[in-house]
């Protein structure tokens, strides 16, 4: 079956192959009940770029850890780095139903219920990556966002869509080659 999305990607690299990824990132391949139910409990639709991406590896921490930001966040001034992207499940504490999971991060930080929060930050919980509907309602292409807890959950607009924001993610060595 051809990939409608990343085509031509090189994942060499990409994922963090660690005992913490195993134990607390990566969940079983979605089975297509398992992706309907999640989205029935967080009230969105999945994006087929993020599935497509769950089905290659269901969540994890990742290598290319750095985006771009046009605009200075408490991160750093050009960028923002992320620890590892949520898999489609309940099971990992990183998940996106998990207990450290999208819905717990609203519920439980006061985080913005603008959509799905897909990755988690080295701040630990203080800035999260946003699947952010509030443009496209709760079955449209979502445009990727960073939420910043610390700045009264101020959003920065990162990419377009998700394939756009993982094909842009960097190795931390980009932005400080030291």
């Amino acid at each position: 079956m051809e990939q409608p999305f990343f085509k031509d990607f090189d994942f060499t690299g990409f994922w963090n192959e660690s005992s913490y990824s195993e134990r607390d990132y990566i969940e079983p391949f979605p089975e297509e009940e398992t992706i309907l139910s999640v989205e029935q409990e967080l009230g969105y639709q999945l994006p087929a770029s993020y599935i497509e991406l769950m089905r290659i590896q269901n969540g994890g921490l990742v290598e290319r850890s750095c985006f771009p930001a046009t605009e200075g966040t408490s991160w750093a001034e050009d960028h923002i780095a992320i620890t590892g992207i949520m898999g489609i499940g309940r099971e990992k504490t990183y998940s996106l139903c998990g207990e450290l999971g999208s819905r717990f991060m609203i519920e439980e930080w006061g985080y913005p219920d603008d959509g799905i929060y897909v990755c988690d930050c080295p701040s630990a919980g203080h800035d999260m990556i946003l699947l952010d509907y509030s443009k496209c309602g709760k079955a449209g292409e979502p445009e990727v966002v960073h939420v910043d807890q610390e700045a009264d959950y101020k959003k920065t607009f990162l990419a377009k869509d998700f394939e756009t924001f993982i094909k842009g993610l960097k190795p931390e060595e980009y932005f400080d080659p030291e």
